[in-house]
C-alpha cells in the first residue's frame, strides 16, 4: 500500500480503502481506477475477495482497548490494520478508548470479558513505552500494541524507531550531506530515544562525529520545528540538512528556512519522519520515514490468532517483541550534494 500512495500520490488509507473495495467510502472513480492500475503496474495481483463467511469459533469478538484515539492521526491507522486482518479471518473488531483511565479500562475490561464470545484482546498505547498491563489480562489471550513489558507474558509489537532513524540519516549521508541536524521530539519518550539512537549510530557509522550542536530538543509540534531551525542556522557552521524527528517539525522547519530566504531543498534539505498525509502537500513535497501504523495493526490481530492456533493444537506459545520497519519514501525535499554544487550557507543572526 505504501508503495502505491506513493506512485498515485494518494494516501495509504485510501488505497486500503480501495483493495478491500469498501463500500460507502468517499472517492472518484478516477481515484479508484487510478489506485488499481498503479497496483497493477507494480505487479500486484489483485483476487476478488468473496464475502468473508462467518467463523466457526463462536469467540468471535477482538476486543481492541487503546488510551488515546483521537489525539493522533495513528491509532486510527492502527486500528484499520487491525480491523482488516479481524475481517479477514472471520471476526469483528470492537474498539474501546479509556482515556489512559484505570477505573474506564477496568470497567471495559469487566464489561467485555464478561461475554463468552471474545476471542482475546489488542492492548494499544499511543505512544511507544514499557506498560504494565491490567491483571485481567493474563486470563484472556493478549497481544499489545506499540507497548511492551518488560517482565513478558504477552506478544507485543512496536515501531522499529532505532532502525528508523538509522535509515533518515544515512539517506542523507548518502546524499553528500555531512552537516546534519536534528530536531527530536520530547527527549523522556521512548520514539524520541531511539530515533536519536539511529541518528546517532549513522553518524558513527560513516565515521562522522556526533555534534551536539547540530541537536534541538522539540515537542513534536510545527512551532517547536520552527523556532529550533531558526536555531540552528544562527550556528557558526549551520547544517545543509534537517531531520525532522516527525513531520509536523519537518513542515515548521520548512517555513523557517523560507522565511530565512533560503530554499528547499537547493539551500537546506529537510527529512521527515512518520508519512502523515501532510507531507505529500508541503512545498516541496516532505520526504519521511514512513512509521508502519497500518502493519502494527494487522499483526498484533495476526499474533493473537497464531497464538491460540498453536495453543489448540497443544504447541508451546511463545511471546515475542517483534519491531516493524518502515521504508523512506523519496519526494522532493532532499538534495544530492557534491563538491560542485555544494551550498554555501552561512547564516548568523542575533
Amino acid at each position: 500500500m505504501t508503495d502505491i500512495a506513493k506512485l498515485t500520490g494518494v494516501s495509504q488509507s485510501t488505497v486500503s480503502l480501495v483493495l478491500n473495495n469498501a463500500t460507502g467510502a468517499k472517492f472518484s472513480e478516477a481515484t479508484r481506477s487510478k489506485v488499481l492500475k498503479a497496483a497493477a503496474d507494480l505487479g500486484y495481483r489483485l483476487s476478488t475477495r468473496d464475502a468473508v463467511q462467518p467463523s466457526k469459533d463462536e469467540r468471535s469478538l477482538i476486543v481492541y482497548i487503546a488510551d488515546e484515539i483521537s489525539t493522533s492521526p495513528h491509532p486510527v491507522v492502527n486500528i484499520d490494520g487491525a480491523r482488516d486482518a479481524a475481517y479477514a479471518h472471520g471476526k469483528m473488531l470492537a474498539v474501546y478508548s479509556t482515556h489512559g483511565n484505570a477505573d474506564i479500562e477496568q470497567q471495559v475490561l469487566e464489561a467485555a470479558l464478561s461475554s463468552s464470545n471474545v476471542f482475546g484482546v489488542i492492548y494499544a498505547t499511543v505512544y511507544t513505552r514499557k506498560v504494565s498491563p491490567p491483571a485481567a489480562l493474563s486470563q484472556v489471550p493478549t497481544v499489545l500494541l506499540n507497548c511492551y513489558t518488560s517482565e513478558g507474558g504477552f506478544s507485543s509489537v512496536v515501531p522499529a524507531e532505532v532502525a528508523g532513524g538509522h535509515v533518515a540519516t544515512e539517506y542523507l549521508l548518502r546524499a553528500g550531506h555531512r552537516r546534519i541536524g536534528y530536531i527530536n521530539g520530547e527527549h523522556w519518550q521512548d520514539a524520541a530515544k531511539d530515533r536519536l539512537k539511529g541518528y546517532r549510530t549513522a553518524l558513527a557509522t560513516a565515521d562522522l562525529p556526533f555534534a551536539q550542536e547540530m541537536v534541538r530538543d522539540g515537542d513534536w509540534s510545527s512551532g517547536t520545528g520552527f523556532e529550533h531551525t531558526l536555531s540552528l542556522m544562527r550556528e557558526s557552521s549551520p547544517p545543509t540538512a534537517i531531520f525532522c524527528a516527525n513531520d509536523l517539525m519537518a513542515l515548521g522547519a520548512i517555513e523557517a528556512l523560507k522565511q530565512l530566504g533560503l530554499r528547499v531543498p537547493e539551500d537546506v534539505s529537510v527529512l521527515g519522519y512518520d508519512d502523515q498525509e501532510i507531507a505529500r502537500h508541503t512545498h516541496p513535497p516532505l520526504s519521511t520515514v514512513v512509521l508502519p501504523n497500518y502493519e502494527l495493526g494487522r499483526w498484533a490481530v495476526e499474533t493473537l490468532l497464531q497464538d491460540e492456533h498453536n495453543r489448540a493444537a497443544g504447541a508451546p506459545v511463545r511471546h515475542r517483541m517483534v519491531k516493524l520497519d518502515g521504508p523512506l519514501v523519496e519526494r522532493a525535499s532532499v538534495r544530492v550534494i557534491t563538491e560542485e554544487n555544494s551550498p554555501a550557507v552561512n547564516i548568523i543572526s542575533d
